[in-house]
């Protein structure tokens, strides 16, 4: 039964009475579906641990609001798992709603493990969704449009069929994904023997303006991240500050459109780094900075089919048998300046020193193409100091300020070590936000390098004349909206001094 309490404040002066958020705890014995169906803006349906077995299809088709979103969670210290008996049905459906948060479930088997479609302003937060019998986290219903989607701190791994981890908008435009971050996950082993692509993270052509930061992901079967081109829909996407290896094509495909900054890729069965035509998307208007690449055979960067601006600059290269950098097409808005390492060099002749050694320039780095791998800068490194100033991004692989320190490659040299996360398998640890800087674009386009509710870590890209790419924080695109749990949580706190609340407990 719903309560409504109130009393006087200020000399008495009654206040009408209004409905406020509920907390409802339910246990795998309750009937989950039906308990969604119920919740309004504000309200916490909290999950106790244990297995909850769906026999029926499962959406979600309640929104809240940007005060007042509501939150389906874990209750704290237990482990909520829930499950279906096959793959004929996605496990959680997120349907035509906004301002809905998962957090901390446990998701398994059915077809995609969550599936959103035709919502906007979605959080999935420290969620592990695994051995699903296709993609763990899709966002990729045609005709949808999906802004401001959190998706952060999941694990995923085991996924079959298609099998991407995240498969986040359409083929051809079909639907967009924009304004959007996909943040410190951890994904994994979409390689099974029933997967037959199994992208770590895909972002399909025509999303836009979206953050892919901090994520650790190795063993897949396609790239370990790939985007399509935005179509002109919007900003650049932003590939940053991510740890890659065992990815079973490139290490990161995009076909134009980005900027690819700070990562990290150990080994990729074919390239490093890979720009190629895609769909409607034609290589230009990419940035390629400050990435650390280790390649054991075929080229660390290649760009081919290029028709505009691209930026190669300050990336640590070390190429074993194969090209450090290839580029083909038209290479009149080309620019390459900065990069050290080793490999051959292909359409262009200089901006690389070869002059490096993978066992003197990093402190423990080998070709092994997984950790223990460290490839953080040694003393007497070639990589310190030899970046190129007008292109230095604003902070490194850690999110440490680079203080105008010209260090080549995804990390800022410091003489005492490594002061940040260790690369080993797991989420990545010790995540600093971006600081400073702004503008990403290519060819003097300006798309900031941040995301929703942070500033950008910029270099931008001025194509081939060289001019000053750093500078103010512009922002990505991305929502700069109040983070909804802070706006809910203050809506709260207001309500409860006026004395309103009412909750419900179900066990």
């Amino acid at each position: 039964m719903r309560k409504k309490l109130g009393w006087c404040l200020i000399g008495c002066v009654s206040l009408p009475n209004v409905a406020t958020a509920e907390i409802i705890e339910i246990g795998p014995g309750d009937d989950l579906i039906a308990t969604v169906a119920t919740l309004a803006p504000g309200d916490e349906l909290v999950l106790q641990g244990g297995t909850y077995n769906l026999t029926q299809r499962f959406s979600v088709g309640v929104s809240g609001t940007e005060a007042a979103p509501i939150v389906i969670r874990a209750k704290d210290g237990e482990v909520p798992i829930i499950t279906r008996p096959d793959a004929n049905e996605n496990t959680i459906n997120i349907e035509d709603v906004s301002y809905v948060e998962l957090v901390g479930l446990e998701v398994t088997s059915g077809s995609h493990g969550i599936r959103i479609s035709s919502s906007s302003f979605i959080t999935i937060e420290g969620c592990h969704v695994h051995d699903t019998g296709d993609v763990g986290i899709s966002a990729n219903v045609p005709g949808s449009d999906y802004e401001g989607l959190r998706l952060v701190q999941n694990h995923i791994h085991d996924t079959d069929n298609t099998g991407e981890g995240m498969y986040l908008g359409c083929n051809d435009n079909g639907c967009q994904v924009h304004d959007s971050l996909i943040a410190e996950n951890y994904i994994h082993h979409t390689n099974g023997g029933g997967v037959v692509q199994g992208d770590g993270i895909e972002i399909k052509e025509g999303s836009y303006a979206n953050v892919v930061r901090d994520n650790v992901i190795h063993d897949t079967n396609y790239p370990c991240i790939i985007t399509y081109s935005t179509v002109q829909n919007g900003g650049p996407n932003i590939i940053e500050r991510n740890a890659l290896w065992n990815c079973g094509d490139h290490g990161i495909q995009s076909a134009a459109d980005a900027v690819i900054r700070n990562n990290i890729i150990l080994s990729a069965v074919a390239d490093g780094i890979r720009n190629q035509p895609h769909q409607a998307g034609d290589p230009q208007n990419l940035v390629i900075v400050h990435n650390t690449i280790l390649k054991a055979g075929g080229d660390a960067i290649r760009s081919d089919g290029i028709v505009g601006s691209v930026l190669i600059a300050n990336n640590a290269i070390y190429a074993q048998s194969g090209n450090a950098i290839r580029v083909a097409g038209e290479l009149g808005a080309v620019s390459v300046t900065g990069n050290v390492g080793t490999g051959s060099l292909m359409g262009i002749t200089a901006g690389f020193d070869p002059g490096g050694a993978i066992a003197s320039d990093f402190v423990a780095a080998t070709f092994s193409g997984a950790p223990p791998n460290d490839v953080f800068p040694a003393g007497g490194s070639l990589l310190v100091g030899a970046a190129s100033a007008p292109k230095l991004a604003s902070d490194d692989f850690n999110g440490t300020l680079r203080d105008g320190q010209l260090d080549a490659g995804a990390y800022k040299f410091d003489a005492s070590g490594n002061p940040g996360w260790v690369i080993v398998p797991g989420f990545k640890a010790d995540v600093a936000e971006p600081q400073g800087g702004g503008g990403a674009g290519a060819g003097g386009e300006s798309s900031g390098g941040g995301g929703p509710q942070s500033g950008g870590n910029g270099v931008g890209a001025g194509g081939a004349d060289g001019e000053d790419v750093t500078g103010a924080d512009d922002g990505c695109g991305c929502s700069t909206k109040q983070n909804p749990r802070e706006t809910w949580a203050l809506g709260l706190l207001v309500l409860l001094l006026i004395g309103r609340s009412r909750s419900r407990r179900k066990n």
